[in-house]
């Protein structure tokens, strides 16, 4: 291994599902294996998917759903936060945060290899569209684009949807993250023909190689897999056919270059990172030296007209 070279793991899974619902324990039993498993095989920084403790709950909105929800700390950090300490990992989790009566977020936690709780993000930027309805359940985040320091690195940790905004990737990259990860829910509509869903998953690839070249940093995006049956399946509308899961989390280098991707199934998607490259491909790169950053004003302006 290099000086730097990072031995990391995602965890692709197919969620465990129980009448509609997702089932926390069989879930969460699920990455105990898996996590253990990772750092068997040398993982030092372990990376789970989005709202990984049981099925996409977003697909129809209910008030019923908000029970899934608990407090951040609260019993899944608890857990989570012994089984890194058992294994020794910085591990990357998502979680359906409470954090007041009326008042939810969709929260990423990040644990270092003692157990204890380094830090956590609140995605900022919320969907709503067929399908993916979490504007019902998620209110924006308030804890800004602040990456977290932990013993393997300085990560800038980001949530799905985030994924298409350039801003937020290049703002954890001014924070100085070291690598960018994104625990992922995205798939397609399985009534769409194969040409669209090719489309959306090539994009979704793209976006990410377009973050990890324009900030010279690795990328780590860790997707569901599966399908999930909507509860809305009685219904003839757009979301009706549940989400197909495409998985296909990967992990890419500074150059936005592949060094891992899994498929379409469960799997843990092993890699090793060199994080001496960034340096090297900044100074090749120099994207950050040459931004006109006194050209820019109008980027918080909603729309040029």
């Amino acid at each position: 291994m290099t000086r730097k070279t990072l031995p990391v793991a995602l965890i692709q899974e197919k969620a465990i599902i129980d009448q509609g619902r997702g089932n926390a324990e069989a879930n969460l039993s699920i990455i105990e294996a898996r996590v253990a498993e990772a750092a068997a095989r040398g993982a030092r920084l372990v990376l789970l998917q989005e709202l990984h403790n049981g099925a996409y709950f977003c697909q129809h909105e209910s008030v019923a759903e908000f029970d899934l929800a608990e407090p951040i700390p609260g019993p899944s950090t608890e857990r989570l936060g012994k089984l890194a300490k058992r294994h020794g990992v910085v591990l990357v989790s998502s979680l359906f945060e409470r954090r007041a009566p009326g008042l939810y977020h969709n929260t990423a936690v990040v644990f270092e290899k003692d157990g204890s709780t380094l830090g956590k993000y609140r995605k900022m930027h919320i969907p709503d569209d067929p399908g993916f309805y979490e504007k019902f359940y998620f209110t924006p985040g308030d804890l800004g684009f602040k990456p977290i320091d932990t013993s393997v690195g300085r990560l800038g940790v980001l949530v799905c949807w985030d994924q298409w905004y350039p801003e937020a990737a290049r703002l954890m990259a001014l924070a100085g993250a070291e690598l960018l990860l994104y625990p992922t829910a995205i798939g397609w509509d399985p009534s769409d023909e194969q040409a669209e869903k090719n489309r959306q998953r090539d994009a979704w690839i793209l976006s990410h190689r377009g973050h990890a070249v324009a900030n010279g940093l690795p990328v780590l995006s860790c997707n569901r897999v599966g399908h999930e049956p909507s509860p809305l399946a009685s219904d003839k509308h757009a979301g009706a056919a549940g989400i197909q899961f495409w998985g296909n989390s990967h992990v890419l280098g500074p150059q936005g270059e592949f060094i891992a991707e899994a498929g379409g199934d469960a799997e843990i998607l092993s890699a090793e990172i060199d994080l001496d490259r960034s340096e090297h491909v900044r100074r090749i790169w120099p994207f950050l030296r040459d931004r006109r950053i006194d050209a820019y004003g109008d980027l918080l302006k909603r729309y040029i007209d």
